[in-house]
């Protein structure tokens, strides 16, 4: 038994650090622009397919890897400047409107240039192996997950504290229109927080297919609506929260996929949206509320 809940907790662990990072980047863009980018999933599929592109091309993994998280880096700028800049000063509901568009028209452009199924994706061998701890087994993409997450993780931190860009994204995500005032480009801090959330997406995407090697066009739809769901359990708009919830959402899913009785799996997903309606019933504002929310209530 022991055995189990470690083996699941390893599990928990990895998959929380994918939604983390996903919520991460959902987060970054909503405490600055307050807008949530439904879009934010079409940026792992194109990561996706970037992988699988190199890996046809015969590009090793190690090479491939760093060029589809820099090709959803990049989409996300381009989406920024062409999508999302001409609505910066409409409402809410407009950019909300606008996200779902950008969203359903990479995903008719990605099944009408690409493919409508999933396609294969070349993932080196060693990804698929195991390493043995007595009678303990602990597959090498899990770790990978779970290392990869640290370390992004701590870029992150590092990047927002110690980096002048970093610094203005925090100040703007405070108070955009005093930190203006105080010199701070509107266009530089929105563009380098649509590159950010990109980067998350494709190293979130990165351990997604290396995990179930294939993509597809819908391929970031569940995450990513996942990875919401965690940002608003976390509190939305707060990047700790958005940590706090992804971790706890894959604890959620996982924990209950491994100890439910059988006759109940079959409704796995709704009793873990209800355990989570019942934590923001606690929490209204979420785990860790943003400190621009966190003394009022919903």
């Amino acid at each position: 038994m022991l055995d189990l809940i470690l083996q699941q907790t390893i599990n928990a662990v990895a998959l929380g650090g994918t939604y983390a990072l996903l919520a991460l980047g959902l987060a970054i863009v909503f405490s600055i622009m307050g807008m949530i980018n439904f879009a934010h999933g079409e940026l792992m599929t194109i990561s996706g397919y970037t992988l699988m592109y190199c890996g046809l091309a015969g590009v090793p993994f190690v090479i491939s890897a760093p060029l589809a998280i820099l090709a959803a880096a990049g989409a996300a700028v381009m989406m920024e400047r062409v999508a999302f800049r001409p609505v910066r000063n409409a409402s809410a509901a407009t950019m909300l409107v606008t996200s779902f568009a950008v969203a359903a028209i990479l995903q008719i452009l990605f099944q009408n240039l690409i493919a409508k199924r999933s396609k294969p994706v070349m993932i080196p061998d060693v990804l698929s192996e195991s390493i043995a701890f007595g009678d303990f087994l602990i597959g090498i993409n899990k770790l990978l997950a779970i290392a990869t997450t640290i370390a992004m993780l701590l870029f992150l931190n590092w990047f927002l504290k110690r980096t002048d860009v970093g610094i203005a994204m925090r100040a703007a995500a405070e108070d955009f229109p005093i930190a203006q005032l105080m010199g701070v480009q509107a266009n530089a801090v929105i563009a380098g927080a649509f590159a950010l959330s990109g980067m998350l997406a494709g190293v979130a995407a990165v351990l997604w297919v290396s995990q179930r090697a294939s993509v597809d066009p819908l391929m970031g739809f569940v995450p990513v609506l996942k990875a919401f769901i965690a940002a608003i359990l976390g509190g939305l708009g707060s990047l700790t929260g958005a940590v706090a919830g992804g971790f706890m959402l894959g604890f959620i899913e996982i924990y209950l996929t491994a100890f439910l009785p059988e006759h109940l799996l079959e409704f796995k997903e709704p009793i873990g949206l209800g355990i989570v309606v019942l934590m923001l019933l606690w929490r209204p504002n979420g785990l860790i509320p943003a400190a621009a929310i966190g003394s009022q209530k919903v």
